[in-house]
């Protein structure tokens, strides 16, 4: 069946949240969206609301609006009214046939406005697949989901895959890497990638940065590089890097650094001992990470798009300032950002978490049940980390063996052409 040749449009509707669900999730969905169903946008149109995420930089929706892709996109700050009442900020029409596919958020939102609307609903699960009672279809990410699903549930679930795994599907750059960052043959790039969100930010950029300064002395053919998320601009990521306007920045024992944007050539930090730190902008940055021969990250989707591209890394969790670490999910992240009450519940909530010990953090690890790639949690200082990651560069036994291991764990791509096909199919019924 193909819905461009039908003469009833049809409305997808993509409920969504956070910056990790929107570039990891939405974006392959609705290019997988387009590339099978149809680019005649008068039969189906693609419409975005986002749901309310403590994690959520402000940024999601007119990142959203840039995919070509997408038709309409409504803001978090109106969601509430949309789920309650029905009605959208700017009157949104919707045709009498259409679904609702959830990509974020809460599942029940979905299933909600579904019956609003009318429409027929599919959800994405990752952990759970709930209110199968009231879907008509659901994606698993992984098969291990499948023995939780009850047996008169099961006509209405099938494996879909990881959709953070479509990042093995490159786009290729007009020109090679080398010599988009002017590098020289013997340089060694690494990728840095401290998150998007704020609690992760105050310490992982100037963290970075006091590494990459400690490792332009001792090896200076490392050219470090750092993929600006799409919800940053240079201006925000710069003052985080320094100490007149990031509190944390004496945790961490940060290096100060200063933005330089030339006329021609990558914008680039800085640091005080003068190491040049590239600021790539373009997004996604699948082929630049492709290249790197290691990367720092932290917790987050970042190790799941890494591990897509067999990239070797390190994951950091520092600890050094308890209560600013708020990048908890659920009831322990809604506690953690009350206001006034927030920051005790968030060293209380640390605290216990850290005693009770935090198991598997990076995506490839979880993946495989057990550490492949390096998770260092704790009070860390860059020089100790600098001398860590040297080991590591040094090391390339170590490193094609924690490629190789990422290879294998990783998802096969075309999960967004699976879950495509499973809207196909619901709204075929």
């Amino acid at each position: 069946m193909n819905l461009t040749l039908s003469s009833t449009p049809i409305d997808v509707l993509i409920l969504s949240n956070g910056p990790g669900e929107v570039m990891s999730w939405v974006r392959p969905a609705v290019k997988a969206l387009r590339s099978k169903l149809g680019q005649d946008c008068t039969q189906m149109r693609i419409s975005v609301a986002l749901s309310p995420d403590p994690h959520a930089s402000g940024q999601e929706a007119s990142i959203l609006q840039g995919f070509p892709e997408v038709n309409r996109v409504q803001g978090p700050k109106d969601f509430w009214a949309f789920l309650l009442w029905g009605k959208t900020a700017q009157n949104w029409d919707w045709h009498p046939k259409g679904v609702v596919l959830f990509l974020g958020g809460d599942q029940f939102f979905a299933i909600a406005i579904a019956k609003r609307l009318g429409y027929k609903v599919v959800t994405y699960a990752e952990w759970t697949a709930r209110w199968l009672a009231w879907v008509d279809g659901c994606g698993l990410m992984h098969g291990r989901l499948l023995p939780q699903i009850p047996k008169r549930f099961q006509s209405k679930v099938c494996v879909v895959g990881d959709l953070m795994a479509e990042a093995q599907v490159l786009e290729p750059l007009s020109k090679p890497i080398e010599a988009i960052l002017q590098l020289p043959g013997d340089a060694e790039l690494l990728g840095m990638l401290p998150g998007s969100k704020p609690a992760k930010l105050m310490l992982g950029v100037p963290l970075g940065l006091a590494i990459a300064n400690h490792l332009h002395t001792i090896r200076p053919q490392v050219q470090m590089v750092i993929p600006v998320a799409p919800t940053l601009t240079l201006e925000t990521i710069s003052r985080y890097a320094d100490p007149a306007t990031n509190p944390c920045f004496e945790v961490v024992q940060g290096c100060k650094a200063k933005l330089v944007q030339p006329s021609q050539g990558l914008p680039y930090f800085l640091t005080e001992g003068g190491a040049r730190v590239m600021l790539w902008t373009q997004t996604p940055a699948y082929d630049l990470l492709s290249h790197c021969k290691l990367c720092i990250t932290t917790v987050g989707a970042n190790t799941a798009e890494l591990a897509s591209l067999a990239v070797p890394m390190v994951v950091l969790l520092p600890t050094q300032q308890l209560d600013i670490m708020r990048a908890w999910d659920g009831i322990p992240g809604l506690l953690a950002n009350l206001p006034l009450l927030g920051t005790g519940l968030a060293k209380l909530i640390n605290l216990f978490v850290l005693k009770r010990g935090l198991g598997l953090l990076a995506w490839p690890n979880i993946w495989a049940g057990r550490e492949i790639v390096p998770e260092w949690v704790g009070h860390l200082l860059p020089e100790d980390l600098g001398d860590r990651i040297l080991a590591l560069l040094e090391n390339t036994t170590e490193l094609e063996t924690m490629r190789a291991e990422l290879k294998r764990v990783r998802g096969e791509p075309g999960a967004a052409h699976r879950l495509t096909e499973l809207v196909q199919a619901v709204l075929a019924e």
